[in-house]
């Protein structure tokens, strides 16, 4: 395959070269990523989100995090007072806050929102960070008591008592130990989880009756409080009733356990990014199998499963509001990932000169022809190659030629 046709659309990786990609500015940008935890990836989302803050007016920047924790980064950058150091302990989840290009992120949108303050500008101009991720890892979900309590005492400080469906007291008997909900084995011993008991069917219940009376109360709350504090309550309350869901399905014992368990958490992925669309324009960076608009597939210990992604499901309630650029990488030659097959997507990319750029999907595309390459199979279990398939539910592709080793 020759490169000729896709050489003049490869620019950098820049504000401009992306939206010039797209019919108008996206409430959602989302950049995927092949693989975790290489800084080199890092670096590229981190100096996209600068110049979308520049150039396009972007504020806020969303990552495959714990929801939750990611309240401790949004408080920081904002206007909190703990250390940094404090900050990438707490309020990150998956071990994120290890990363150099994570705490870099961090120490910046600090830093520009300390700007935006001695200049005097409108609070609406300082940068936000959100997890968008439940408080979930691959072995487990958390207990749903941080969600729950959280959300039974916002109101219980705001409405009267008699229209609360039950007391803080009653939460903490129901809940019970929290080591009951985060039960390793129970993600492959259904009969280990706590899902489906009757407290937890119990606590499902007065999840929904407390997110109705959230709603119900709306006018109310708003005029009492602050916006910040109302979507506090929604982002515990959406984790609240979505955590209960996933726990219900850990309990499971029909073959389409895993399938549910993984279209619960990117359903969850996908109603935070659905709220941060309300509050304006972010960036959002993950694992590209969560970003993509095709069907999400993988293989795991009981055989392949299928889920709808939250890119998907974005993307079928924003259209054009939401777009998807893929990351594709060259070499990750620490990882044993060498120099990509000429006959691959990567190694058409390969040949250009540019180390970073953005290239046009359906340019791409129209230069690979019918019928498509084979996706290129990847050497190491931690990267996922592109899949040729996927280019025309692409709105642009950054590829990155060569990721060094900076363990």
């Amino acid at each position: 395959m020759a490169n000729t046709g896709i050489k003049d659309t490869a620019h950098p990786v820049e504000a401009a070269a992306v939206m010039r990609l797209l019919p108008a500015r996206p409430r959602l940008l989302a950049l995927g990523e092949p693989t975790h935890g290489e800084d080199a990836l890092l670096e590229v989302r981190n100096d996209l989100f600068r110049r979308l803050v520049e150039e396009e007016g972007y504020r806020t920047v969303a990552i495959e995090s714990d929801c939750l924790m990611g309240l401790v980064v949004d408080d920081y950058v904002t206007s909190g007072t703990d250390t940094l150091d404090e900050v990438m302990e707490r309020g990150f989840s998956h071990g994120w806050g290890a990363y150099p290009g994570n705490r870099e992120l961090v120490r910046w949108m600090r830093a520009h929102n300390e700007r935006v303050d001695r200049d005097g500008r409108p609070a609406s101009e300082r940068l936000r960070f959100a997890g968008f991720d439940g408080p979930l890892e691959i072995t487990g979900a958390a207990s749903p008591r941080q969600a729950l309590t959280a959300l039974h005492g916002y109101l219980a400080a705001r409405v009267d008592a008699d229209l609360l469906p039950c007391t803080a007291e009653t939460l903490d008997r129901l809940l019970g130990a929290d080591d009951r909900w985060t039960e390793p084995a129970a993600m492959t011993d259904p009969a280990r989880s706590v899902g489906r008991s009757a407290e937890a069917g119990e606590l499902r219940l007065l999840a929904d009756d407390l997110v109705s009376l959230l709603d119900e109360q709306t006018p109310h709350l708003l005029a009492a409080a602050s916006r910040d504090d109302w979507d506090r309550a929604n982002l515990y309350g959406r984790t609240a009733t979505g955590l209960l869901t996933y726990h219900h399905w850990m309990a499971d014992t029909s073959p389409g356990r895993m399938n549910r368990l993984l279209g619960v958490r990117d359903r969850m992925m996908a109603e935070n990014l659905l709220a941060l669309a309300d509050r304006g324009p972010a960036l959002v960076h993950a694992q590209n199998s969560h970003l993509q608009r095709e069907k999400s597939t993988m293989r795991m210990w009981q055989g392949p499963v299928e889920w709808w992604s939250a890119g998907a499901l974005v993307s079928a309630r924003l259209g054009e509001d939401y777009a998807f650029f893929a990351t594709a990488l060259g070499t990750i030659r620490h990882q044993g990932v060498d120099t990509p097959p000429p006959d691959t997507v990567e190694g058409l990319l390969y040949g250009l000169p540019e180390d970073r750029c953005v290239v046009d999907a359906s340019r791409l595309a129209a230069a690979l022809g019918d019928p498509r390459p084979a996706p290129r199979v990847s050497p190491w279990f931690g990267y996922a190659s592109l899949d040729p398939g996927h280019l025309a539910a692409i709105d642009g592709l950054v590829f990155v030629k060569d990721v060094p080793d900076r363990r």
